[in-house]
């Protein structure tokens, strides 16, 4: 059923007219209230105070809950509990979130209201309804459900949100991690409120560095800082976890400071699979350098390439000189477009946006650059650092650094026997 059929359902039930609960129900659906839950709460607030319920939930395993099985009854352990604030109808509302185990899985939750629930309790909950998150299944539970103290059960899974940076999945709420900022700068965006100031940048521990955005800004979170962070969710960025602290994480300085790792080595294949990877880097031969390299213009306001004085979004434009490389690496196991900026395209071109100006004005081709850059880096093997990201267009390595491997091939091809046969 879709958005309308839910509508005339409930209107027709409650005798009220369908464009208002067709609006309300809308609002509750596009801030993530699931619709049978979102269904309930208007059943209610019209008057029908049994909340349209019809035949008790299913008592279920974990394992056996999906986003097809209606209402539930689940008594599981907490693994982590964290809160957050949404809004929707207008009003900011406070919602708990977490994980969720029983001895057959793992399910995450969303409590609409404040149950208390805190890491290590176990519980009944019921009358739950579940919606699909991230493709997974989520369950989820409020004013219509019941949550109460059950004898405690063991589950094989890792009770508290404690975890390295390298532990990190989008969709983790709950989480605490130990960490260095290593990098941070203070943004206004445009946020719910109006004009907001954030702070975004980057964390580091041994084991990874991501990105982080701190919505509410704490004072502690300053470059250089080792501090604890408790209660933070994790979302996706460019195809990497992205730390995001909010109004209810806790951020305590640490006494002793936290070592931060280089950037993980990876073949491009692994790096692929995963679906993006921060701070990676990765060893392979530039085959190609592609269209689009060497000197190429810019529009003056969005920054994107201009082909033939043509910006796609602001139409005929004077296009800016820059110079950049896009160069296909590959390793053996697959294939990475590796993107210079101006300052390492000048050091592989050996020369500065003049010097491009000028030999393509000589050879009457602004082509000749890229071609003179492609002479240079093609056939050669190279280590490359940079935030690699994964989209419909391919694989692209926003690149931090791009060297001349000082690898043995040879070396590294018996230590990757060696491997093989173990």
């Amino acid at each position: 059923m879709n958005i309308d059929d839910h509508a005339e359902e409930l209107a027709s039930d409650l005798g009220v007219d369908k464009a208002e609960v067709k609006e309300n129900l809308q609002n509750l659906v596009e801030y993530s209230v699931p619709v049978e839950e979102a269904k309930r709460s208007l059943r209610r607030k019209f008057g029908d105070e049994s909340g349209g319920g019809s035949s008790g939930p299913t008592a279920a395993d974990i394992v056996d809950v999906g986003p097809d099985s209606g209402n539930v009854t689940v008594t599981a352990k907490v693994l982590t509990a964290g809160k957050r604030s949404i809004r929707y109808q207008g009003d900011d509302h406070v919602i708990g979130e977490g994980e969720l185990a029983d001895g057959t899985g793992r399910i995450s939750y969303t409590a609409w209201e404040d149950f208390g629930l805190e890491a290590g309790d176990t519980v009944t909950i019921g009358n739950a309804s579940v919606r699909e998150y991230e493709g997974e299944p989520e369950l989820n539970f409020g004013e219509s459900s019941t949550v109460s103290k059950a004898e405690a059960i063991d589950v094989p899974y890792e009770v508290g949100g404690d975890r390295s940076l390298s532990e990190l999945s989008p969709g983790d709420r709950g989480r605490n991690v130990e960490v260095r900022v290593t990098e941070v700068e203070t943004r206004t965006i445009d946020g719910r409120d109006g004009e907001t100031e954030i702070l975004s940048g980057v964390l580091g521990d041994e084991s990874a560095r991501l990105p982080f955005t701190d919505w509410n800004p704490h004072d502690e979170l300053t470059e250089g800082a080792s501090v604890r962070l408790e209660d933070v969710y994790v979302r996706e960025f460019r195809g990497v976890p992205s730390v995001n602290v909010s109004e209810f994480s806790t951020v305590t300085a640490l006494d002793e400071p936290v070592e931060v790792g280089g950037p993980t080595r990876m073949a491009i294949r692994e790096a692929v699979e995963r679906g993006g990877a921060y701070d990676v880097e990765l060893v392979g031969n530039v085959i190609e350098v592609r269209d689009g390299s060497g000197l190429i213009q810019r529009c003056p306001e969005c920054g994107r390439v201009v082909q033939k004085g043509q910006c796609r979004q602001h139409g005929d434009v004077e296009g800016e000189d820059d110079l950049r490389v896009k160069a296909i690496l590959d390793d053996g196991t697959d294939t990475v477009t590796v993107i210079l900026d101006r300052e390492l395209t000048e050091e592989v071109y050996g020369g500065d946006i003049e010097d491009a100006r000028q030999q393509a004005r000589d050879a009457m081709d602004q082509t000749v650059v890229a071609e003179t850059i492609a002479d240079t880096v093609v056939g050669s093997e190279y280590t490359v650092r940079g935030h690699l990201s994964v989209d419909d267009y391919g694989a692209n390595l926003e690149t931090l650094s791009f060297r001349e491997s000082a690898d043995d091939p040879a070396e590294r091809a018996q230590a990757f026997l060696a491997e093989v046969d173990a």
